[in-house]
């Protein structure tokens, strides 16, 4: 089971190399022959075709990215900069979308299981009895736990204290 699965995984993977292998790091990119990359766009440009709507054109996505490997650093960049590049350098749409479409397909479902299991531990025997709202913030606070660790927690004791503060001094 274990081998069929990790079998399986790899497949899915080289699947996922053969769709936006061209788009993951400006290496790639710039060692693609014209006939490589135009194949490339065409395959990008199927894969995300449905009932004859394409979310990209693979001849306009073929002439930006020809352009666009003219255009990059030569030194090796992640498609993070390049989607920032594409973005402020603004004529580059397809190549936006594909980018896009690229940077939010999640790779692993590792983020989403970790939720659930996190929901697990909060949603214990002792903790049945908690609204869904609270267990909803809860919830975020534990996914999102680097992100809290960041926040000052110092200066929103003081801003809620200073907003509730009484207003009338009893002797």
């Amino acid at each position: 089971m274990a081998i069929v699965s990790l079998k399986n995984r790899f497949e899915q993977l080289k699947n996922f190399e053969s769709i936006f292998g061209v788009l993951n790091d400006s290496k790639k990119l710039k060692s693609l022959s014209e006939s490589e990359l135009k194949e490339s766009c065409i395959k990008f440009a199927t894969t995300f075709t449905k009932d004859n709507v394409f979310d990209v054109d693979s001849s306009e996505l073929f002439s930006e990215l020809k352009v666009l490997k003219m255009t990059l650093p030569n030194d090796i960049i992640s498609a993070v900069e390049i989607l920032d590049y594409v973005k402020a350098v603004d004529c580059y749409p397809n190549t936006f979308i594909a980018y896009n479409i690229l940077l939010t397909i999640p790779v692993t479902v590792a983020y989403a299981e970790r939720s659930f299991s996190k929901l697990k531990l909060l949603k214990n025997y002792l903790r049945s009895s908690m609204s869904q709202e609270r267990l909803n913030g809860l919830a975020m606070l534990c996914i999102e736990k680097d992100m809290l660790d960041k926040i000052d927690l110092d200066n929103i004791i003081n801003d809620f204290a200073s907003r509730k503060a009484r207003r009338n001094i009893f002797l």
